[in-house]
């Protein structure tokens, strides 16, 4: 590939083609990369082919990053640069002196190489990664030192000065790349330079603010302080001071431990533990005492882990991640392993709610980091006092910690312990239970492997230990709800044994002043409950439920009736749904007429609580207990009245007392004769055959559908809310009417009473066994209009289908008109009479669409006598277009009279003119002539 020929088109689709091909494979290893592992190897060597280090490639690359008319060039070629730069990195490391490349004066090799490279140390993004990589190389060659001298001599005078941000970051980028892999001999003699580079940094409190200088900075400081204690080595004398520069480091990086930003925080972690590696066993021991008392910082004053503030994030997981590198790398003394696993313990449940979430997960998963560091680190006769209480805290975080990432490594670091150990109870059960996988999934997890760990006893009671106090009380709901059911799961093991203990910490939740404890004490109460159904027998769970109930405030659950009363009141009708099944479950075991009569009245006068009281009055159990029934039914009567009842501007209120109406019969079926009079039933069905003309309309549109379809629901289904124009109306009127046509009569006295009318004809119409629904206009309409054959129906489906006409969905105009056109039932329309609320529609329409539709009706006496409401309406474009649509249908249409003068005058009459008593004047002249010629038919 010639890299300095612009490519053809065709080779540019080649290109992109493979490089997208390329692309789309590695895409799908981004989760799991290390499938690739094995065939990395392989994919390095073909990438050598490409990517040489060898004598000839050095001009080149410096020749196409300088050259005029290259890629590189491009500002938008930022990543052809960059690896660019790395190639060059790779040459720099070639075994021979510069100046044999020299094709001039000595030396000119390496200063483009300087050059060339350094001009990109400014840049933002990778390019400047790369420059700092291939300066760093080149000035930890031999022959090239005397430039780093220079280099560092210029960074001196340049970052006190106006360096910019991304210059100092590329300046401290070259700068510990050297301290890290230069030789001794370079560095050792600028270290006093070093740290007043460092201290010049802290003078720019702009440069200070940035993330990446401050991890540099401590990256920096780390590794002069590591070559000051090269002579500090475990291996060396007790007794030898520390430098004071090394203090300072210490002191620098005990600081940058509790910075804002992780990164800064890694880097001193890992500074620290370098350090401490390399002084004597004493000294470290302090190092680590330093970072210990870390975590004492903000929990001195703290009644517990949950009480520390927010700002202790920072601290704590600078902490543990010290920790962590301490351990990994063999330096905590046994003596330090009871405090630190203590500290690391609390640790793994830092979780601290901050505003509408929480802080900590990343203190967590240090905090695992450390755990599985000392499994590696640390003798088996070390770890063994501490081995059960590690056992116990790992395996509740792998289960029950909300953060997917936090359960995986607990898991790991129990594996670990597991693995190298062998300290853990059950260890390998346990582990197979809570692997990687098992714990992936959070509902799998509480809900699947922690009852199965809870069989193990060593285990349980820090599980529920956990969930009572932490899980239930967690700020996340859906944590709340989970903890809930696996607090059942377990529970089920031994109900008997550990049901009361859970019980009672439940109810201590619900003292507390927190929203989510309280929430998750009646979690746990309902899920406990759902528990002692499972295992109690019926007889046995009915008792206790009576006895809690006579208990009153002194019950197991203290106040619960004033929480049920304050459920029903609540805004959100999930709320009042679950208080009004409560007191329907209650109804049954006592008498709550009291209760009852008294919420009526409240409930009444509520403004969120009146929806729910018609679903209330219809969940008691009248049939056991029915002293209140007269009240709820007339509480129920009074509030389905549109005219002057109390919820006559509240829809849902209404629709609740529609919908309670069947419930309250249902219960009262075993002794309705006894329970009802017929005055009381006869009320009951007026009131419900009432709300099917219920056609309330608000800002929401068609609200009167809701109490139609409850209506429908109550009565059986109405054939006229089966034709109208609400999808859902027809949907539920469908549902409820072929359930009553597949229904077998009563074994009663003439039993044929109770048959449908022409019920034969209306099961060959709707039931065929066809999956589609009433809602489908298209299926439904070439049904319906034949059930105009039959008189009894024929007026109330005639005017759904009249109103399903008027429909401004064109799912439903259409099929319907199409359908009432196609059956021709002129005559018996003209029998039937239109009711003149139908026909005089025209002035109370303001919609021009439906004024349109409304006038396109079939020319009879009924209809004709209406024409001049459109032909001299108020809008001129419904008097024309009503014009130009009577015309063509008079041409059409086969009359004996003679209709020519109507004709004429619609087509001479001027109907878009602003002359309003012209156009009134040829409107009733047009209509006189229509009847005239009607009269002949």
């Amino acid at each position: 590939m010639d890299l300095t020929k612009e490519p053809s088109k065709d080779e540019q689709v080649e290109d992109h083609t493979l490089y997208q091909k390329l692309v789309n494979t590695l895409d799908e290893y981004q989760e799991q990369s290390y499938l690739l592992d094995p065939y990395l190897e392989k994919l390095g060597l073909q990438d050598n082919q490409f990517f040489p280090h060898e004598v000839a490639d050095l001009w080149i690359v410096l020749g196409y990053l300088d050259a005029e008319n290259s890629c590189a060039q491009n500002p938008e070629q930022w990543a052809l640069r960059y690896v660019l730069l790395l190639w060059l990195s790779l040459v720099c490391m070639l075994p021979f002196h510069l100046s044999q490349f020299d094709e001039s004066e000595n030396g000119h090799t390496a200063r483009v190489i300087e050059h060339t490279t350094k001009r990109y140390l400014s840049n933002a993004g990778l390019e400047r990664e790369g420059a700092a990589i291939v300066l760093s190389h080149y000035y930890m060659r031999q022959d090239t030192s005397q430039q780093f001298v220079e280099f560092f001599e210029w960074s001196k005078k340049t970052i006190p000065g106006n360096a910019s941000l991304f210059t100092t970051i590329g300046i401290l980028h070259v700068l510990c790349e050297v301290l890290k892999s230069g030789p001794l001999k370079l560095i050792r003699s600028r270290m006093p330079d070093f740290m007043a580079l460092t201290n010049a940094l802290d003078a720019r409190e702009i440069l200070m603010n940035n993330t990446l200088i401050r991890k540099f900075k401590t990256k920096l400081i780390s590794r002069v302080s590591i070559i000051f204690t090269v002579q500090f080595h475990v291996e060396q004398e007790e007794d030898i001071d520390v430098p004071e520069e090394v203090e300072a480091v210490l002191d620098q990086l005990f600081a940058a431990l509790q910075d804002k930003d992780t990164l800064v925080r890694w880097s001193a972690a890992k500074g620290v533990a370098r350090i401490a590696e390399r002084l004597s066993t004493d000294l470290a021991d302090q190092v680590l005492e330093t970072v210990l008392g870390h975590f004492a910082i903000h929990s001195v004053t703290a009644a517990s882990l949950y009480d520390v503030p927010a700002i202790a994030e920072a601290t704590w997981h600078g902490a543990c991640l010290a920790c962590a590198e301490m351990t990994r790398r063999g330096i905590v003394p046994p003596e330090r392993l009871e405090k630190l696993v203590g500290w690391l313990s609390k640790a793994l449940y830092f979780d601290l709610r901050k505003g509408a979430h929480s802080v900590g997960s990343n203190v967590r998963d240090a905090s695992a980091y450390g755990l599985w560091a000392l499994a590696r680190s640390q003798e088996i006769s070390s770890l063994a006092p501490l081995a059960s209480d590690l056992a116990r805290h790992l395996v509740t975080v792998s289960l029950y910690d909300r953060e997917v990432q936090i359960r995986r490594a607990a898991s790991a670091g129990f594996q670990e312990f597991v693995g190298r150990t062998s300290l853990f109870p059950h260890g390998i059960d346990v582990l197979r239970k809570t692997d990687f996988y098992a714990v992936g999934i959070r509902r799998n997890s509480f809900l699947l492997a922690a009852p199965q760990v809870a069989e193990h006893i060593e285990y349980r009671p820090y599980l529920l230990d956990h969930l009572l106090n932490v899980t239930l009380r967690h700020w996340d709901i859906s944590m709340r709800r989970l903890g809930a059911q696996s607090l059942r799961r377990i529970c089920l093991t031994d109900i008997l044994m550990l049901g009361p203990e859970a019980i009672q910490k439940c109810v201590k939740l619900l003292q507390a002043n927190d929203n989510s404890d309280i929430h998750g004490g009646l979690a746990g109460l309902t899920e406990l409950t759902m528990a002692y159904e499972e295992i109690l027998s019926g007889e046995i769970l009915e008792s206790k439920k009576r006895e809690e109930i006579k208990l009153g405030a002194k019950s197991s659950v203290p106040n619960w009736s004033k929480i049920v009363e304050y459920g029903l009141k609540h805004r959100d009708r999930a709320v009042q749904e679950s208080a009004t099944a409560t007191i329907g479950s209650m109804s049954k075991l006592t008498d709550c007429s009291n209760m009852v009569l008294r919420l009526i009245k409240e409930l009444i006068q509520g403004t969120n609580s009146q929806r729910i009281l018609g679903r209330l009055l219809g969940v008691i159990d009248y049939d056991t207990y029915p002293m209140c029934l007269p009240q709820s039914l007339r509480a129920l009567l009074e509030g389905v009245n549109r005219l002057s009842g109390p919820f006559k501007s509240n829809v849902e209120a209404r629709q609740a007392c529609f919908e309670a109406m069947p419930i309250l019969l249902q219960n009262t079926v075993p002794h309705l004769s006894y329970h009802l009079t017929v005055e009381d039933m006869s009320s009951i069905f007026d009131a419900l055959l009432g709300g099917l003309n219920d056609y309330s309309v608000d800002e929401r549109g068609d609200v009167g559908s809701w109490i139609r379809i409850a209506c429908v629901n109550a009565l059986g289904g109405i054939l006229k809310q089966g034709v109208e124009r609400l999808d859902n109306v027809r949907q539920e009127s469908g549902r409820t009417f072929t359930k009553l046509l597949s229904l077998s009569p009563p074994d009663v006295d003439n039993s044929d009473r109770w048959i449908i009318h022409r019920s034969d004809f209306l099961q060959g119409l709707f039931v065929t066994g066809e999956e589609t629904g009433w809602n489908d206009a298209n299926w439904l309409f070439p049904k319906a209009v034949k059930i105009l054959d039959v008189e009894t129906y024929r007026k109330p489906v005639l005017l759904g289908l009249i109103t399903s006409v008027g429909s401004l969905t064109d799912s439903t105009h259409r099929p319907v008109s199409a359908n009432l056109v196609s059956y021709r039932m002129i005559f018996l329309i003209m029998q039937t009479r239109i009711p003149r609320q139908i026909l005089l529609y025209p002035g109370r329409i303001k919609n021009i669409k439906r004024l349109h539709q409304s006038m396109k009706v079939e020319l009879y006496k009924s209809c004709v006598e209406t024409l001049p409401s459109f032909l001299s309406h108020q809008y001129p474009s419904v008097r024309s277009e009503t014009a130009e649509f009577l015309y063509i249908s008079l041409q059409s249409m086969d009359f004996v009279g003679d209709t020519e003068e109507a004709e004429n005058l619609l087509l001479e009459t001027e109907w878009s003119s602003i002359n309003i008593g012209e156009v009134t004047e040829a409107a009733n002249s047009v209509s006189s002539h229509l009847l005239t010629a009607l009269a002949n038919l």
